[in-house]
């Protein structure tokens, strides 16, 4: 009898690791570098000035993104080898009880419990770990977490995401330039959050307002700061 054709669906989660990471990391680098120009702008500062701290921005931002990904990503990574290390010596000492609960897993899921057990033993005879780390722990490879990928996306993303407001500050007229940046702030984060709907198979427009709402109130906040103390970097 002929073997039915290898079928393999590509689905969405499988980019949510690099997905978060770039869409967090692009939408803070808009955010928090437009939010800095704005707000040195209000205070009377010049071009120089302006770009000065914007540059700066834009490479702190990075490096703190990069940083702060990597260290949180790398934690939740520590954590799932120490339950898979937990686990294969609970496989190693007792296998006969974790076929049993394994079986439990599939019996909670609808399958009948003979079924179940044949199931479980099956799928352990194959990779025992694997079957617990997927079905007891929750962790795959397409959820398993990747520090140095999530760390080198979100310092990307804020990057290109931090140059938008810049290259702004830098090209428009001088007197025009808090306008301009945070009219501009505002498109790309609602462009952001198209990207960012469609590449996660989800709705638009709940994402557009969430993300120019939040742009907004961050831009509004540090422009008022500015003009409030007339701060001058």
């Amino acid at each position: 009898m002929a073997r039915p054709p290898s079928h393999r669906e590509r689905h969405l989660m499988a980019r949510i690791g690099w997905l978060r990471a770039s869409v967090l990391g692009a939408n803070d680098g808009i955010v928090s570098t437009a939010s800095l120009i704005v707000g040195v702008a209000a205070g009377s500062a010049g071009r120089g000035q302006i770009l000065l701290a914007g540059l700066a921005g834009l490479v702190a931002g990075a490096m703190s993104m990069a940083a702060g990904e990597y260290v949180s990503v790398s934690s939740q990574s520590d954590t799932e080898k120490a339950d898979l290390t937990r686990e294969a010596g609970e496989l190693q000492a007792d296998p006969a009880a974790e076929v049993g609960e394994l079986a439990g897993f599939y019996v909670d899921r609808g399958v009948e419990p003979a079924l179940a057990r044949q199931v479980a033993s099956q799928m352990m005879a194959k990779d025992a770990l694997g079957a617990h780390a997927r079905d007891e722990l929750g962790i795959s490879e397409i959820t398993t977490a990747r520090p140095i990928q999530a760390a080198f996306a979100s310092a990307l993303s804020f990057s290109l995401g931090a140059v938008c407001p810049l290259a702004v500050a830098l090209l428009a007229p001088a007197a025009w330039v808090l306008a301009a940046v945070s009219v501009t702030a505002l498109a790309s984060l609602a462009l952001l959050g198209v990207i960012g709907a469609r590449a996660g198979g989800a709705g638009g427009l709940k994402a557009v307002v969430r993300v120019t709402f939040w742009g907004a109130i961050a831009m509004a906040v540090t422009a008022g700061i500015g003009r409030l103390f007339g701060a001058v970097i």
